[in-house]
């Protein structure tokens, strides 16, 4: 998934696939986490929010919606 750099201080980067409704955070700590079900006005909201970590921190963390870490690929040696 494609993902835009964003200006935050713990977010790198937002992807968003409007077919499946799955929104992709990569936070500055390298970490990558999936949102499920997530619509595209959540989505507009968070680009448009003046701080995408507290929004995120509000509207999904808070919220116990369900997400998960991407566990990142081992290189092959």
């Amino acid at each position: 998934m494609h993902r835009t750099d964003v200006e935050s201080s713990n977010v790198k980067s937002v992807g968003f696939d409007r077919t499946s409704g799955l929104l992709e955070v990569e936070y500055r700590n390298g970490k990558i986490y999936h949102y499920p079900a997530t619509s595209a006005d959540e989505y507009a909201a968070l680009m448009a929010a003046e701080s995408k970590g507290r929004y995120l921190q509000r509207h999904f963390v808070q919220s116990e919606r369900a997400y998960a870490r991407v566990e990142e690929e081992e290189s092959e040696s």
